[in-house]
């Protein structure tokens, strides 16, 4: 199964300056424990912005440098790569940024998509869903706490058969 796990802002903004904007560790808790031990596909950038590998995953790396190189993770030069890359994992899924969720939207089986009940300036976005191709399974509301500045709602998505 191939899925995408993104944070969305109500007006579909994931990030600006090539990282992340606002502070959810509810949320990151949430992609924690859905990615721990399986394959995490993302470009450049995205990598980039972590700093690091990020730990107890297999991370692969999409960048059109040739050259590119990072310890600990693999590094591809496609999509189609790092997809047959991930194949023998039970869930792949892609972390970033917009190209790469662009390219795999219509690829992926499952999105896990959480809402930030917020609007944000960013420079990057997530693609438009169009809902009608999406079964709504599984929906977990949260309130903001005095760790967790915005509301927000984790959804999962499964691809309409």
């Amino acid at each position: 199964m191939l899925s995408i796990i993104v944070a969305v802002a109500e007006n579909n903004v994931i990030g600006k300056d090539n990282g992340l904007i606002w502070k959810l560790p509810r949320d990151m808790k949430h992609f924690k424990e859905t990615t721990t031990g399986h394959y995490i596909i993302m470009g450049r950038k995205t990598f980039e912005s972590n700093g690091r590998p990020l730990p107890n995953r297999t991370n692969v790396i999409i960048t059109r440098d040739k050259n590119y190189k990072a310890e600990g993770c693999v590094i591809v030069h496609s999509l189609e790569d790092a997809i047959k890359e991930a194949k023998n994992d039970s869930e792949a899924f892609i972390i970033g940024g917009g190209v790469i969720y662009d390219l795999s939207m219509p690829l992926v089986d499952r999105i896990y998509l959480t809402k930030i009940r917020h609007t944000f300036e960013g420079d990057t976005l997530f693609p438009e869903l169009n809902m009608d191709n999406w079964n709504i399974t599984e929906k977990r509301d949260f309130e903001p706490d005095e760790k967790n500045e915005y509301p927000f709602t984790i959804l999962t998505l499964d691809k309409k058969k």
